[in-house]
């Protein structure tokens, strides 16, 4: 499988999952368009990032298959990137403390079949993650693990920000990176 996303937990899920991977991320402008949903941002970039695999990497070989994943963190119509700095982290995990958030993954499937011909398939996945109230001495601790730095919505529920979480309701590996059980299902189809 070929990923367009150089994101070492989507690398860890899916090599988890059993896939041999190429690695050959996409750099697009992930800028926001006026009036665009949380959940329709984050397909087009799913979308976008394949598209601009494909050039790069030119067609796909019979059987082979291309996957472009794109994650953020959401409030309301609040969509939390990464951090640029510790200061920005502190600032995101004091919004999403005490309150419920969501978790969308954009992903594009792209697979040849033996004729060579191309399907895609895309979809987002949702999760809401509920933190507990989080202390500034909490927050602080956690920004100066240098963990936040590299994740939307500055922090992984896979590492110390998992004891933040009271409650989950969706797939967890979508908060990882990556619906894992989503990509394995649209791939049976």
């Amino acid at each position: 499988m070929i990923l367009a996303s150089a994101s070492p937990r989507r690398q860890e899920l899916l090599a988890a999952a059993g896939f041999s991977l190429t690695i050959e991320p996409a750099d697009i402008d992930e800028t926001r368009m006026p009036s665009e949903s949380p959940c329709e941002l984050v397909g087009r970039l799913a979308t976008q990032k394949a598209q601009a695999s494909l050039a790069a990497h030119g067609p796909l070989g019979a059987g082979e298959t291309l996957l472009a994943a794109d994650t953020i963190v959401w409030t309301g119509d609040d969509v939390l990137g990464k951090p640029i700095d510790q200061q920005d982290a502190r600032r995101m995990l004091a919004e999403l403390s005490g309150k419920t958030h969501h978790v969308s993954t954009g992903v594009c499937l792209v697979r040849a079949t033996a004729d060579g011909t191309c399907t895609t398939r895309t979809f987002v996945e949702t999760t809401a993650v509920t933190f507990r109230t989080l202390s500034t001495d909490e927050i602080n601790a956690y920004v100066a693990t240098g963990e936040p730095m590299d994740k939307a919505g500055a922090y992984g529920i896979q590492g110390g920000a998992g004891r933040f979480v009271e409650r989950l309701d969706g797939d967890y590996d979508n908060v990882v990176g990556l619906p894992v059980a989503r990509v394995l299902e649209e791939l049976g189809r």
